[in-house]
């Protein structure tokens, strides 16, 4: 709408920002009441969506903490495997400690091959939450596979009526940017249910997605027993600074988007990307597709996360990561961090 004639453009804007105006508004009117969410089944071989809270709630020390409904049956990924009917209790209990009311719906352990129900089971489970005036967010339990299946099926337009949180990472980036996309909600890349939930993640959490504060989003400085800090560090690939809409996530699910219709415009964004598993070779070549795609070409900053145990593989010659990275952001001439 943006690349509009300068005077339709600016009353594009003045008509986002009264709507995103009355909708604070209209959070902040429900913050003297207990905010309840649902939390469901979600992506991944063993996957679940889950939990979360409608963007501009704040908390105040008079009010109560928010609650959780865990509802299922729309998972992107069966929950069967040992590590995940060990992980769904303790993501229950998880959020639990954290003050959170969690109640579970009877296809949370649903399961067609490696998902969790049918494409239509999960997406009605979905949709069903979307309408549900009790139900004020969603959060993955964890990521995996599968989401990018149930997109057609989810009702946007009700989720547009009644706007919630919407939060996960991995394959739940499907979701977070069909939501995007298709409603103009802000979507939170962030942990999910079966996470450490360590207090970094809670301030953090808390901060953006249940205050409403600024957070300023940075690496700590944990040195330990050590002369310096060897993990979790930052890199300076190119100096610079740079404001846009944060829009990314895993690198995988993100090219499996392009061309889908489910992605929004990145132009003057800054782009955030993780992976795992994923030998050098398709990291490139995914990098590949998101330049071929016009993702790049104007973008104002780039965010490289954790790109955890990808290797070169066997067989294969190959460049470093180091090298991939510079190759597609080098010559941007934006800032870009990795880290």
């Amino acid at each position: 709408r943006y690349c509009r004639a300068p005077r339709q453009a600016q009353q594009d804007r003045a008509t986002r920002d009264s709507i995103v105006e009355r909708l604070v508004r209209r959070v902040v009117r429900r913050g003297d009441r207990t905010l309840d969410v649902l939390l469901l089944s979600g992506g991944g071989q063993n996957g679940a969506f889950g939990a979360g809270f409608l963007r501009g709630w704040r908390a105040r020390s008079d009010e109560r903490m928010p609650t959780f409904d865990l509802v299922s049956g729309i998972s992107t990924g069966a929950l069967q495997s040992p590590y995940a009917l060990l992980g769904t209790p303790a993501a229950i209990d998880t959020l639990t400690a954290l003050g959170f009311k969690v109640k579970e719906s009877p296809h949370l352990r649903a399961r067609r091959g490696h998902f969790a129900g049918t494409d239509a089971q999960r997406a009605a489970a979905l949709n069903a939450m979307f309408k549900d005036p009790d139900v004020h967010g969603v959060l993955a339990i964890t990521g995996g596979s599968g989401a990018n299946r149930i997109l057609p099926l989810l009702d946007y337009a009700q989720l547009r009526r009644t706007p919630k949180f919407v939060g996960g990472f991995s394959d739940i980036t499907a979701l977070l940017h069909a939501v995007h996309s298709q409603t103009g909600l802000v979507t939170y890349h962030c942990p999910a249910a079966v996470s450490e939930w360590n207090e970094f993640s809670w301030r953090h959490f808390r901060g953006v997605a249940m205050e409403g504060t600024p957070v300023l989003m940075r690496n700590e400085s944990d040195k330990g027993s050590l002369p310096a800090p060897r993990e979790d560090r930052t890199l300076t690939i190119r100096p610079g600074v740079a404001r846009g809409p944060l829009l990314g996530g895993n690198l995988a699910v993100l090219s499996s988007l392009c061309g889908s219709g489910y992605l929004r415009s990145f132009d003057g964004a800054i782009l955030f990307l993780e992976e795992i598993n994923e030998f050098i070779y398709r990291v490139d070549r995914m990098l590949s597709t998101l330049k071929l795609a016009g993702v790049l070409d104007r973008l104002s900053g780039v965010m490289l996360g954790a790109f955890t145990n990808c290797t070169p593989g066997d067989g294969f010659w190959t460049l470093t990561l180091d090298e991939v990275f510079e190759d597609y952001f080098g010559g941007l001439g934006i800032p870009v961090y990795r880290g």
